[in-house]
C-alpha cells in the first residue's frame, strides 16, 4: 500500500519580498516551514500506515533546494521516503500548473496507483484550497476535501467524515483516491530526535522537468499557468502611538472622548 504525503515548505516570516515583474513570492534564502496544514496530513499517513501492515508513506513537495529541510522535518516524523520536485522552470507556478507538475511526479513511483493521496486542507500563502482536488483530476482518481476523519481504511476503499457548510456527510471513496484534511482530524506529532539522527545523512531524490512523462516547458512554471498575478503589494504597518497618562477617571474620559472623536461611538 503507498501513501503519499504533499507537503510543502511556506515562509516563516511575514517579511516576504514580491518580485515586481512576475508577481510571485521571493522564496529563496527566507525563513520557511512546513504549512501547519500539511502537518495534518502528515500525521493521518502516518497513523494510516500503522493501522495497515505494509503500508509506506512517502512525502513529496514541489520548491527550490531549500524545501529539502521541510523534507528531512518529514523523515523525523517517521515517513518512509521523500522526493523533491525542483527546477527552475517550475517557478512561479499557480496552482493548475503546480498540480499538473505534481500529478506527473507522482506517476514515477512505484505503485502510485494502488493507494491514498493525502492533502492539507490549503496552503498558508495561498489559501485556495485547489491543488490537491486538481491532482486528483489530473491523476483521474476519486477525491475528497475539507476531511475531518476517517472511520475505514482499507485495500479497496476509504471511509470519511466530510465537513459541508451546512452539515456532514459519510462518504466511502474507492481506492486510488486523494483526501485533502482539515485541522480537526489529528494533532502532529512532534518530529523525534532519534529519526533525525538515522535520516542526517539521507540522500533526497530530486526529481527535474527532464524526468517527468510529459516534459514541455510550457506546461510548467509561469509559461504552464493560466492564471498571472497582475498586482501584489505588502500590507501596511503602522507603528505610532500614543501614550497616556493619569488617573483611571482621567484616562476613562480620555479614551471615550478618543472613541467619539474617531466616531467608533455616536
Amino acid at each position: 500500500m503507498k501513501i503519499i504525503v504533499c507537503i510543502k515548505q511556506v515562509p516563516g516570516t511575514t517579511q516576504v519580498d514580491i518580485d515586481a515583474e512576475t508577481g510571485v513570492l521571493k522564496r529563496d534564502g527566507v525563513e520557511a516551514k512546513i504549512n501547519p496544514y500539511d502537518l495534518y496530513a502528515l500525521e493521518t499517513a502516518l497513523r494510516l500506515k500503522a493501522d495497515y501492515p505494509g503500508a509506506s508513506v512517502t512525502a513529496i513537495t514541489m520548491g527550490p533546494p531549500q524545501a529539502m529541510q521541510s523534507l528531512r522535518e518529514a523523515l523525523m516524523m517517521g515517513v518512509d521516503d521523500v522526493v523533491l520536485v525542483s527546477d527552475r522552470r517550475f517557478a512561479g507556478a499557480d496552482v493548475l500548473a503546480t498540480a499538473h507538475t505534481l500529478s506527473q511526479a507522482m506517476m514515477l513511483m512505484d505503485d502510485w496507483g494502488t493507494g491514498l493521496i493525502v492533502c492539507g486542507q490549503q496552503t498558508t500563502d495561498g489559501d485556495t484550497a485547489q491543488v490537491g482536488p486538481e491532482i486528483a483530476e489530473f491523476l483521474g482518481i476519486p477525491h475528497a476535501a475539507n476531511v475531518t476523519a476517517i472511520q475505514e481504511f482499507s485495500a479497496e476503499a476509504l471511509v470519511a467524515k466530510v465537513d459541508l457548510p451546512t452539515t456532514e456527510e459519510i462518504i466511502r471513496i474507492p481506492l486510488p483516491c486523494l483526501v485533502c484534511v482539515n485541522k480537526d482530524i489529528y494533532t502532529p506529532r512532534l518530529p523525534s530526535y532519534t529519526l533525525k539522527k538515522a535520516s542526517r545523512d539521507r540522500k533526497i531524490r530530486t526529481v527535474t522537468l527532464d524526468d517527468l512523462p510529459d516534459s514541455d516547458p510550457a506546461h510548467y512554471g509561469l509559461n504552464g499557468s493560466p492564471t498571472q498575478v497582475v498586482w501584489v503589494f505588502p500590507p501596511e504597518h503602522h507603528v505610532e502611538h500614543e501614550r497616556w497618562k493619569g488617573s483611571t477617571e482621567e484616562l476613562a474620559a480620555q479614551l471615550y472622548d478618543y472613541l467619539r472623536s474617531e466616531k467608533f461611538l455616536a
